[in-house]
C-alpha cells in the first residue's frame, strides 16, 4: 500500500479519529496489515530455533524431604532407572559394534579403523592387551562390555545411598559408594578408621557416577566371577538373571555374603525384576 493511500484513509476516518484509543490503535492495525501483505508476497527465510544444549544434572534431588517411605522409594527408583537404562543402551550399541568387528575379523578383513577402535576400547576397559591378537582382544571386550541388570544396579544404589539420602550422595552425587585414594578426590568419611586413606569419591554429575559404577563392575578383578557368570548365561541363551549375578558382588562390600543377601532381598522386596529389560533387549 502506498503512503498516499494510507493518508487518504486517515482523512476519510477523521470523524472517528477524535477518540484517543482509535488514534493509537487504528493506524497500528493498518500498518500491521501492510506488513503482513508485504510478507505474504515476499516471505523471508523461515526462522530455525536450535535447541539449547542440555546441562547435566549436578544437584542430586533431596529425597529426605519425601515423608512417605513408599513414595520416596518409587521416586528414587524412577529417577535412577533413567540413568541406568541410558548406560545399558550405550553398551548395547557398543556390543553390536564389537560383534560386527568380530565378523570382519573372521572374514579376514578388519580395517585399520576397526583395529584402532579395539585398541582404544581395550585401554578404556583396562585390558592388558600386550601381545594379544585383535581377535583375542575383541573376545575379552565382549566379556566386559556387557549389560548390568537394572534390578541389581537399583538394589545396590538403594543400599549404598540409603535410598538417595546419604551425605555422600547428596553432596557428591556418589550413588554407589565408590571409594578413591588420592587426597581431595572425594569426601572424607566421618567414621574413617585411623590410618585409612580412602575417601568417598565425588562426581560432578549422577551420570558420571553411573558410568563409573558400570566400568567398575565390568573391569575390576574383584568382579571377574560376576562377568564369568554373565558370560555363561549368554552362552546358554539365558536372560541375565540378577539373583544369580549378584553372587559375584561378594567383594563389593566388607560384609561379603551378607551384602549379597541384602542386595537380593532389596530386589525381591521391591519387585525390581519388573524393571529389567525384556529378553529381546538383553
Amino acid at each position: 500500500m502506498d503512503i498516499r493511500e494510507f493518508l487518504k484513509i486517515e482523512r476519510l476516518l477523521g470523524g472517528v479519529y477524535k477518540y484517543t484509543f482509535v488514534k493509537v490503535l487504528l493506524p497500528l492495525a493498518i500498518f500491521t496489515s501492510i506488513v503482513i501483505s508485504q510478507y505474504s508476497s515476499n516471505p523471508a527465510v523461515p526462522l530455525v530455533i536450535k535447541p539449547l544444549p542440555q546441562i547435566p544434572v549436578t544437584v542430586f534431588p533431596d529425597f529426605t524431604k519425601i515423608v512417605d517411605v513408599d513414595d520416596k522409594k518409587r521416586q528414587f527408583l524412577d529417577y535412577m532407572q533413567s540413568f541406568l537404562d541410558a548406560e545399558n543402551q550405550e553398551i548395547r550399541n557398543l556390543r553390536s559394534r564389537l560383534l560386527e568387528i568380530r565378523e570382519n575379523i573372521e572374514k579376514g578383513t578388519p580395517s585399520i579403523k576397526e583395529t584402532a577402535e579395539v585398541a582404544n576400547l581395550s585401554e578404556t576397559y583396562r585390558i592388558d592387551h600386550k601381545g594379544m591378537t585383535i581377535a583375542a582382544m575383541v573376545d575379552e571386550l565382549l566379556l566386559r562390555v556387557d549389560l548390568i541388570p537394572v534390578s541389581m544396579a537399583l538394589a545396590q544404589a538403594a543400599n549404598e545411598s540409603a535410598w538417595g539420602t546419604s551425605r555422600f550422595t547428596i553432596e557428591g552425587n556418589n550413588v554407589f559408594g565408590q571409594w578413591c585414594y588420592e587426597e581431595g578426590c572425594g569426601i572424607v568419611p566421618s567414621r574413617r578408621i585411623s590410618g585409612a586413606t580412602h575417601e568417598v569419591r565425588y562426581f560432578d554429575t549422577v551420570e558420571k557416577s553411573v558410568k563409573s559404577y558400570f566400568l567398575n563392575i565390568n573391569t575390576h578383578v574383584s568382579y571377574a566371577y560376576l562377568r564369568d557368570l554373565r558370560f555363561k548365561m549368554r552362552e546358554r541363551g539365558l536372560k541375565i538373571d540378577p539373583m544369580s549375578l549378584s553372587i559375584g558382588l561378594g567383594r563389593y562390600s566388607q560384609r561379603g555374603a551378607g551384602y549379597v543377601e541384602e542386595i537380593q532381598r532389596i530386589i525381591i522386596q521391591n519387585n525390581l525384576r519388573e524393571r529389567d529389560a525384556p529378553p529381546n533387549q538383553v
